[in-house]
């Protein structure tokens, strides 16, 4: 019987390594989508349209968010973001685990319209990694990097909201984990009440001497 996936909200710190974690389990297992945001913003070079992003124009985003066609939207720096609600629920159908890479802000958008996705939130060990990471990258400057980190103790805040906690010190330890707990989450109980009305239902079958 092919299962409806499950939709995970993944968020993280800047520097926590969600990207890669996300990549990771990408290349890793082969029953993950990766939900692909839409844009105003014009294509980079080698973007394609619906592999990097769904690239709109303004008076089509507008009119998709019109319409309710998005899980969530936000406009940052002149252009759209919004994650196509289409998309995700296509691949939800065809039994794909989708993954939503976003913001803690976007992310409580998306609780309220799927109370039953799972929230998976990526730190690092402790806020020194976090600092150190983000200086190692050393593309950034220190007013940056202090943006970065004073954004992180707002975000900190949020941190209850989520289901599990993702603490990505070793990368393929956190794959292995993120993986085991979205693998279990298809077995909690309230994901499987079509299965029991089935059984529920043969049994009182069995009860009657059919």
């Amino acid at each position: 019987m092919n299962h409806r996936g499950i939709l995970i909200v993944l968020s993280g710190f800047s520097g926590a390594g969600k990207g890669t974690l996300v990549k990771a389990l990408m290349d890793q297992y082969d029953n993950y989508a990766l939900s692909i945001s839409a844009t105003t913003r014009q294509p980079r070079e080698g973007e394609e349209d619906g592999k990097a992003y769904f690239f709109k124009k303004v008076e089509e985003f507008q009119q998709m968010i019109d319409e309710g066609a998005f899980i969530e939207y936000a406009k940052y720096v002149q252009n759209y973001y919004g994650t196509p609600r289409a998309y995700v629920e296509e691949m939800l159908e065809a039994g794909k685990d989708v993954i939503l890479e976003i913001e803690i802000q976007g992310a409580l958008k998306v609780k309220e319209k799927y109370p039953d996705a799972l929230f998976l939130f990526v730190t690092t060990p402790d806020a020194d990694t976090l600092k150190n990471r983000l200086t190692g990258r050393g593309t950034e400057t220190e007013e940056v990097i202090a943006s970065r980190l004073a954004r992180a103790g707002e975000e900190a805040e949020g941190i209850g909201s989520y289901d599990y906690l993702i603490i990505n010190d070793d990368l393929d330890e956190a794959v292995r984990e993120a993986h085991e707990i979205i693998q279990g989450e298809h077995f909690r109980v309230s994901r499987k009440t079509a299965f029991i009305e089935v059984m529920k239902e043969d049994l009182k079958r069995f009860s009657k001497g059919e």
